[in-house]
């Protein structure tokens, strides 16, 4: 097996319980896993057998980053006329007519285009959220896309059964029926589904929110989820209108009505939950429940802010998503952790929120809290999932603290991105797929969307 070393890093920041930070640092791996860490002097002796060195002089190496929560498939709906100012759902009521002309090769298109624009910030895992499926559109067109980009992909099979003629909000044209969902959920589960160390796809179970699936989808789908040993996502507590639904539909807060339909556990993370309140938040810590923090598309849709400082504090296990395209609408989690960072500044002071601690988020708390625990951290055993960030160019040149500046101020993108060991990313460039293919369907897709709109 290849044998590939990176040496003359100006940090190598292992996110490990140590924290260390080595200064002219230097990491092997082989066969995608990594075998060796500590200073270039100390790892010459790798570097003279090596089959391939890479120089990162001038560059910060951090763990690839991990996105926790994702609609690939909104990536071809960005800053749509109608819904740029809308709240959340008066922003989805806009979209779903949209989304409904979907075909497989957009969901494709529109997956890679997403995937491509995580790979080249230095995305190496990421989960994708996809719930609506017409005209054929299957979990399958997603995990194709992923295996072209190279990225590791968690896709989740979601689901929308309640539709606007029995109190829901999407369209009943995009509802699908629930025995139908859970069929299908056991196929791409059984088809896809990898729960071995380095596994390059996980597949999860994730109606989609409690304002579009009945209470019986929502707990056969946590029954079924826990006989097929895979994780549980969906949307909770984005916003105030959000809560006002579960309140006035279930007589109960979002957290409560996640407790009671058994959405609560280890193998369970939520998306937002902006508006949780301090009994929600103990409850999530207690029973080790996770939380994608998406605080772009929080401020995009005017939800709020979310209490990423109290939840920390109280240990709910904790990631970074950049949301859906469509209500962000960009795709770069260091712009995720420097937004999430400001937000925490701007109600809770300039100690609020570190810089490392929001990089922690973004690289081993994500992987931690998607069960990932051979992922996040750069320690010999885990899988080589690795970025290379150039320090020296515009964006960042002048800072003095290298590792607070990736937050504070971040390279546009990675120099260089390394999954299971493989580069996917050299030299800024995608090194498994082909940009300017990706744009073109992308392009026909969005134009075709478009004049169909």
């Amino acid at each position: 097996m290849t044998l590939s070393v990176i040496a003359h890093a100006e940090r190598l920041v292992c996110v490990d319980d140590a924290r260390r930070e080595i200064p002219d640092g230097a990491i092997g791996f082989r066969g995608g896993e990594i075998v060796a860490v500590g200073t270039t002097a100390e790892l010459a002796a790798l570097i003279a057998e090596a089959d391939s060195v890479i120089d990162a002089r001038g560059c910060v190496v951090t763990p690839g980053l991990v996105n926790t929560h994702h609609h690939l498939f909104q990536s071809l709906t960005r800053a749509v006329p109608g819904a740029i100012n809308a709240p959340l759902f008066g922003w989805l009521k806009r979209l779903y007519p949209i989304w409904a002309r979907y075909r497989p090769e957009d969901v494709f298109a529109a997956t890679q285009l997403g995937l491509a624009e995580l790979t080249l910030s230095g995305c190496t895992l990421s989960s994708d959220h996809l719930y609506l499926f017409p005209d054929g559109v299957t979990l399958d067109d997603t995990i194709a896309a992923a295996s072209e980009i190279g990225i590791r992909f968690h896709p989740t099979r979601g689901a929308m059964s309640v539709g606007e003629s029995m109190g829901g909000l999407p369209p009943d044209s995009l509802v699908e029926d629930e025995p139908a969902i859970l069929a299908d959920t056991i196929r791409v589960i059984d088809r896809f589904h990898d729960s071995a160390p380095g596994a390059m796809v996980r597949v999860g179970v994730a109606p989609c929110s409690p304002f579009s699936v009945s209470q019986g989808l929502m707990r056969d789908s946590a029954l079924l989820a826990r006989d097929k040993k895979v994780m549980l996502h969906t949307h909770l507590a984005e916003d105030a209108d959000d809560v006002a639904f579960s309140l006035e539909r279930f007589g109960c807060r979002p957290g409560e009505y996640a407790e009671n339909l058994g959405w609560t556990g280890p193998d369970v993370w939520h998306a937002h939950c902006v508006q949780l309140d301090a009994q929600e938040i103990a409850l999530f810590a207690r029973t080790r429940s996770g939380v994608a923090h998406c605080p772009c598309s929080n401020c995009r849709l005017g939800a709020g802010i979310a209490p990423l400082r109290a939840m920390v504090a109280a240990g709910v296990p904790l990631g970074l998503g950049v949301d859906g395209s469509a209500s962000n609408d960009s795709g770069n989690l260091l712009h995720e952790a420097r937004q999430a960072l400001l937000l925490q500044r701007a109600v809770g002071g300039p100690a609020a929120f570190d810089p490392r601690a929001a990089l922690f988020l973004a690289t081993r708390g994500g992987a931690e809290m998607l069960g990932r625990h051979d992922c996040g951290s750069l320690e010999v055993g885990k899988r080589a999932d690795i970025a290379v960030w150039d320090m020296g160019d515009v964006a960042s040149c002048g800072a003095w603290d290298l590792v607070a500046a990736l937050i504070l101020s971040p390279p546009p993108g990675a120099r260089d991105v390394f999954v299971e060991g493989r580069a996917v990313v050299r030299d800024g460039e995608l090194a498994q797929a082909d940009r300017r293919t990706i744009l073109r369907a992308a392009a026909r897709s969005r134009t075709r969307l478009m004049e169909l709109a």
